[in-house]
């Protein structure tokens, strides 16, 4: 049986209007998987819960086959970037070995300062003054720091330059040389997966659209552009239906294929396909309920 980094049964979470619903995760050892969805899905909520950063409603979450969110030798093992620094921004950057690094008994400064060197980054600049890329590669550098197993990483290339970008996924396709290595890996660039993830986990108003690999989820969505007269069938299996010109289009799941007539024209769906349309029909929702 392959060992899980990552196992998430039925978790359930609910804040104000938002319902995250059963959403189930499997990442095993040794597989990077991505995890996408329109903004407002539950991604990093699902991530937080992970963390042991919120307490769900129900559900189970293990890591490393059976360990607790939130336990010391959970986070020793889990290397971590979230959306948000979570470190005093009058610190100079080369302080974090002595003020991060004590709580954890595997910190490597020279893995550390090695990064920071490698992104351009100045031991003596205050965190305050680092730009939201120039943060990114810090939190990095300190997720790197003290060997985990196990990356949870929260949107890290959003506001990298393309240069930034391409050196963050060489290094961690590096991280993923070691075979007991994993990476939970949440972006909106999802070019970044193409050359990367083993599996891809679909997340849409709080519940899991699709998780399989990349190859499963072209076979599981299409995209449809016509022109003629919909029936309701055909219109309601459309999400994100868009009506521009005379002509419509829309994400569908493959097995809606036959409700469409001779004249549509049904193409493969990308990544971006399916969260963009997943958002259209996301705020379509809401639109209709206001």
């Amino acid at each position: 049986m392959t060992a899980s980094a990552v196992k998430v049964t039925g978790l359930a979470r609910t804040q104000g209007t938002f319902h995250l619903d059963s959403v189930d995760v499997e990442l095993p050892t040794g597989l990077v998987m991505g995890f996408v969805g329109p903004n407002g899905s539950g991604k990093t909520t699902t991530i937080k819960a992970i963390l042991g950063m919120l307490q769900p409603d129900a559900g189970r979450i293990e890591l490393f086959d059976g360990e607790a969110p939130g336990t010391p030798s959970v986070t020793e093992r889990v290397g971590v970037v979230l959306d948000q620094l979570f470190v005093n921004p009058d610190w100079k950057v080369g302080s974090l070995t002595r003020r991060i690094g004590q709580f954890f008994t595997a910190w490597d400064d020279a893995v550390f300062r090695g990064l920071l060197d490698r992104f351009g980054l100045r031991t003596d600049a205050r965190i305050g003054t680092l730009s939201r890329g120039e943060g990114v590669k810090m939190a990095m550098a300190m997720a790197l720091g003290h060997h985990p197993e196990l990356l949870i990483l929260d949107e890290p290339t959003s506001g990298l330059d393309p240069v930034s970008r391409a050196d963050l996924v060489d290094i961690l396709r590096e991280f993923m040389v070691d075979p007991t290595h994993s990476i939970l890996f949440s972006t909106h660039i999802t070019s970044d997966l193409d050359s990367l993830a083993d599996l891809i986990l679909v997340i849409d108003d709080g519940r899991v659209a699709y998780s399989g690999t990349l190859d499963g989820l072209r076979e599981e969505f299409a995209m449809v552009h016509g022109t003629e007269q919909l029936t309701s069938a055909a219109a309601s299996s459309v999400l994100g239906l868009r009506h521009t010109g005379g002509r419509f289009d829309g994400l569908i799941r493959s097995d809606s294929t036959p409700l469409f007539g001779p004249s549509t024209v049904i193409d493969p769906a990308s990544t971006d396909d399916v969260i963009v349309h997943l958002a259209r029909r996301g705020a379509t929702q809401k639109e209709n309920l206001s």
